[in-house]
């Protein structure tokens, strides 16, 4: 054999297990891509969390973190009390929408249960569910009926 077969011969070597191998290291790529971007969306999205559960310890005196309601509260403290589950709407619609699809990988439904149990949680306050009707007014359809069914589903769960 000549040379020059030499490198034909190995050029087609390189195109049936290069091609394909470099296919495969890229196809690879794309999916820890995407997965580190969704992991990236979640932390974000749980740093967020984490910011509004520090205002509802700054504003200990609505009682966001008992269970129910507790007592009278002032007309600045259901207004703040009022903004404040505006945040946390806000807040689970943006998960919904970064985190939510209707065919989810595996690790797409781990993070989206964690919002899920987050919703759950506020929704087991009566409070919570009354302000609801006001907050999703112009929110996006699919988590209005999401969040929605939650609240129903959960109305009945003792706290």
């Amino acid at each position: 054999m000549s040379g020059l077969e030499w490198l034909e011969a190995a050029s087609y070597i390189i195109t049936i297990v290069g091609l394909p191998f470099a296919i495969g290291v890229y196809v690879y790529d794309r999916r820890r891509d995407q997965q580190n971007d969704e992991e990236e969306i979640f932390l974000r999205l749980s740093d967020e969390y984490a910011d509004f559960m520090r205002l509802v310890i700054d504003n200990a005196d609505l009682h966001l973190l008992s269970p129910a309601a507790k007592g009278e509260l002032s007309e600045e403290q259901l207004v703040r009390k009022h903004a404040l589950f505006a945040i946390l709407v806000s807040l689970f619609e943006r998960a919904y929408v970064l985190v939510y699809e209707d065919d989810m990988s595996r690790q797409q439904a781990r993070l989206w249960q964690s919002w899920e149990d987050y919703m759950h949680e506020w929704c087991q306050r009566e409070d919570f569910r009354a302000a609801l009707q006001a907050l999703l007014q112009g929110e996006d359809p699919g988590f209005v009926a999401t969040i929605r069914r939650i609240a129903q589903t959960t109305a009945g769960t003792p706290q």
